[in-house]
């Protein structure tokens, strides 16, 4: 009898995480952060950083929840990949972001941006990094989905440069961007002086520390980053237990300062999981609003 009631214990504890950890998946946060990365006396600036929705047709919550962020009135909208889950969801990801077509944007891609999701293993994510089949091609409609972004004027930074300015002081900031690190796409591109820039800005998909290294030795001030899910899972006393990448699972959420530079990491948890594994468990879904602030 004491056996049976430590099983039924047992189930039911598992049975009540189980049901917390979907609730917790859409429990959307918004994180606020201040990165000291302008000039002395430069106004601060307001970036809304947003990423890893894996968005499916059906998530009305999300998109709601997502368009509502335009209230922020940021001054510079960064996306940082795997936004749709499933071709047919490519409509609801532009339709998440389409408040923000506006304002100054730029993106770069993840891997799920070409791949649709497919069942694995959740276990396997403990045991190593995740990906597509080597054999498998793209087949989500990556190109329409970047097109509409560009019309909207937003940067796409796979592998690329720009130029923004951003706020009242129309502050001359440089973008560099990389294709994901996660499916070896990267490649920094020309070098470039930065001479007119007054801040330099850094985006890729997943923050393996090659990548990171790259874009602040191409002197950006802050780097901007997604695809961890801040592990996703969290255990007590030990929190996240894997990136998805080589970056130590304890930098894999939140704004850190990289290695010994002046420059800054911000990673985002996201907003969404796969659709075969929609559980959350001490890391709640997010989006970053950084206050750009002088130093």
């Amino acid at each position: 009898m004491k056996i049976r009631r430590m099983i039924g214990a047992s189930l039911a504890a598992g049975a009540a995480t189980l049901g917390y950890a979907l609730l917790e998946a859409r429990w959307y946060a918004l994180r606020r952060v201040v990165a000291p990365v302008l000039a002395p006396g430069a106004r601060p600036l307001k970036l809304l950083h947003i990423s890893d929705l894996h968005l499916t047709a059906s998530q009305r919550r999300k998109v709601d929840w997502v368009r509502a962020l335009i209230r922020l009135r940021p001054d510079m909208v960064a996306v940082t990949g795997d936004n749709f889950a499933f071709g047919d969801a490519m409509e609801t990801a532009l339709e998440a972001l389409e408040p923000f077509f506006g304002l100054p944007g730029a993106f770069v891609l993840g891997s799920n941006d070409y791949y649709s999701a497919t069942f694995k293993n959740p276990g396997a994510y403990l045991l190593g990094f995740s990906g597509p089949e080597p054999d498998r091609r793209p087949d989500l409609p990556t190109e329409a989905f970047t097109q509409v972004l560009v019309r909207a004027g937003w940067h796409d930074l796979d592998n690329a440069r720009a130029t923004v300015e951003l706020g009242p002081e129309r502050l001359v900031t440089d973008l560099v961007g990389l294709a994901d690190p996660h499916l070896g796409w990267d490649k920094m591109p020309a070098p470039a002086s930065h001479a007119g820039a007054q801040l330099v800005l850094g985006l890729v998909h997943a923050p393996y520390l090659a990548a990171v290294d790259q874009l602040v030795a191409d002197q950006a001030r802050l780097v901007l980053a997604g695809h961890t899910h801040g592990g996703q899972i969290t255990a007590p006393f030990l929190g996240a237990l894997v990136s998805n990448c080589d970056l130590p699972p304890r930098l894999g959420a939140g704004l850190h300062r990289w290695r010994d530079s002046d420059s800054y990491l911000n990673v985002s948890a996201g907003l969404g999981t796969s659709p075969y594994a929609p559980v959350r468990l001490g890391r709640r879904p997010e989006a970053s609003l950084i206050e750009l602030v002088a130093v």
